[in-house]
């Protein structure tokens, strides 16, 4: 049976970068799920057919890391056909072998509620402004304000609301440098393996 990694988080918490660090440490799949929304909300049209369409290609688009993508994604994260559409691709990706590292918002709670190892990245709402701001090279006050709607729609939303599995580990991010974060979440898995 594969082994499964759950990461869930808010935008710029570090999930990314330790879901990405975590599958090349234990040799796993890595599917950054927020992409799939992503491209769906990119595609335009009716979303619904967007998620049931969406192809590799979809995913490979050079504009699904701007902050209008993200905004477009957590709109369409709000449908429940999008939604539906999206968790048995998701599903399917966590069973390959020898593990698979899922990075979202429902991972832990809906897509792999049965993951090994379930863990929620979290920052300060100006540690993750200041990193998204510098990453996109935008206004951190303007991204400050970004993020802050885009987590209120995603933790008030009724189907899959951001939170954190109620047995997922919280790793804070704020004060942590990536080195730091990366060798905390290995010591999770590592423990959840032994």
């Amino acid at each position: 049976m594969p082994f499964i990694i759950a990461i869930d988080g808010p935008a710029a918490s570090g999930k990314g970068t330790i879901a990405r660090a975590l599958a090349a440490h234990f040799g796993f799949h890595h599917l950054d799920t927020g992409l799939l929304y992503r491209a769906t909300g990119a595609k335009g049209g009716d979303p619904v057919l967007a998620a049931q369409t969406l192809d590799a290609g979809d995913l490979a688009r050079s504009d699904l890391r701007s902050a209008q993508a993200g905004q477009a994604a957590s709109r369409v994260a709000t449908i429940p056909e999008v939604r539906a559409a999206l968790v048995d691709f998701q599903r399917r990706f966590a069973t390959r072998e020898p593990g698979a590292v899922l990075d979202g918002r429902d991972i832990g709670t809906v897509i792999c509620p049965d993951a090994a190892i379930k863990l929620y990245v979290t920052a300060s709402d100006q540690v993750r402004a200041a990193r998204r701001a510098a990453e996109l090279g935008a206004d951190p006050a303007q991204m400050l304000a970004e993020l802050q709607e885009r987590d209120r729609r995603d933790s008030e939303r009724a189907t899959a609301p951001l939170k954190p599995a109620d047995d997922a580990v919280v790793l804070d991010t704020s004060d942590l440098t990536i080195a730091e974060a990366i060798a905390r979440a290995i010591a999770q898995v590592d423990r959840a393996r032994a």
